[in-house]
Order: structure tokens, then C-alpha cells, then sequence
């Protein structure tokens, strides 16, 4: 889904418009991808996350989707990754970090990326059905909050979406 979203306040510009991702980014998403394969190894969606100082690319926490391994609906990419930066850095402002995950994040995501002042958030594929960056609703960029983060959308988007697509065909193949 491109453009902007009417009806959602501060919803960010369509693909082509803004911020875009560099070389570092584009090697930090690289390892997100690689992340969201474990997870698929496991029988997890696909997702990766990654989070790095924006400065010189030092990882400070990275994950997959844990949810069925933990039986634990927050287990999402995103939240382990965040949650390992702040524990490595000591401070739960990551201002001056920024997220590589391979899937637009959800609400719960987008709110505690706002929540951590992650400064910078790229992803890969969009999520029609619960992406809280741009899709359905725009929390990440959203004027009337505390900390809006720079959004770089649609960075590897075809990788991250064929896995997507790729695990959930063998879902349904496999009658899950």
C-alpha cells in the first residue's frame, strides 16, 4: 500500500518521497533478513529486527518473532531487538539508534518504538493488515505524540515479502 493515508494524521509519504536507506542500512536489513530465516527455521513468521547505533553501525540488540516458541504475544522481532539495546546501552532512549526490521511493525511495536525514542526505523515490507507506520495507522511519525522517528519504508521489500509469502504458502500446504 502506497501514499499517504487521509484519514491518518502525520501518516508518512508513499515510496520515492523522504529518507532513504544507505549502505549500512541496507547491510543492517540484510542481517534482519537473516534473522526473519531463523525464525521461518523455527516455525515463526519471518521476522527480523535489528538495532544499531546510527553513527557507526554497532548492533546493539537483534531478534525474530518468538511468539510461538514463548507462547507469548509481545515476542515480536522488534520488541527483542529493542529490548537488548537498551539493556546494552544501559538507557531506554535509543534517539540515537535506528531499527532495521523486515516487516512494517505493528501497533504494539510502533508504540514502543515512539516509547524508546528509537530515532530512525526502516523496514522492509508493508503490512496491509496491521502495519502501524503508514498502512493502517501511522504512530511512528505521528505529530500528536512525544518522539516521532525518520521512516525509511520499502527497504529489501521484495526480499522480506517473498519470505513472508514463501512461509505462508508452506502454512497452508501444510493445512496450518
Amino acid at each position: 500500500m502506497s501514499g499517504t493515508n487521509p484519514a491518518t494524521p502525520g501518516a508518512a509519504p508513499g515510496p520515492g518521497a523522504g529518507p532513504s536507506a544507505g549502505p549500512l542500512d541496507l547491510s543492517m536489513m540484510a542481517r534482519a533478513l537473516a534473522l526473519a530465516d531463523q525464525a521461518a527455521n523455527l516455525g515463526e513468521v519471518p521476522v527480523g529486527a535489528v538495532v544499531y547505533r546510527t553513527s557507526d553501525g554497532t548492533i546493539l540488540g537483534e531478534g525474530f518473532n518468538r511468539r510461538e516458541i514463548n507462547k507469548d504475544p509481545a515476542a515480536h522481532a522488534e520488541f527483542a531487538a529493542i529490548m537488548g539495546a537498551c539493556r546494552a546501552i544501559g538507557d531506554w532512549r535509543l534517539n540515537g539508534c535506528s531499527l532495521a526490521v523486515t516487516l512494517e511493525p505493528c501497533p504494539m511495536c510502533a508504540g514502543l518504538i515512539v516509547n524508546a525514542r528509537v530515532g530512525r526505523v526502516l523496514f522492509g515490507a508493508d503490512d496491509p493488515k496491521a502495519g502501524a507506520c503508514r498502512s493502517l495507522f501511522a504512530i511512528t511519525t505521528d505529530a500528536r505524540l512525544n518522539h516521532r522517528a525518520e521512516l525509511v519504508a520499502g527497504v529489501m521489500a521484495e526480499e522480506s515479502a517473498t519470505k513472508l509469502r514463501s512461509f505462508f504458502r508452506g502454512l497452508r500446504a501444510r493445512g496450518g
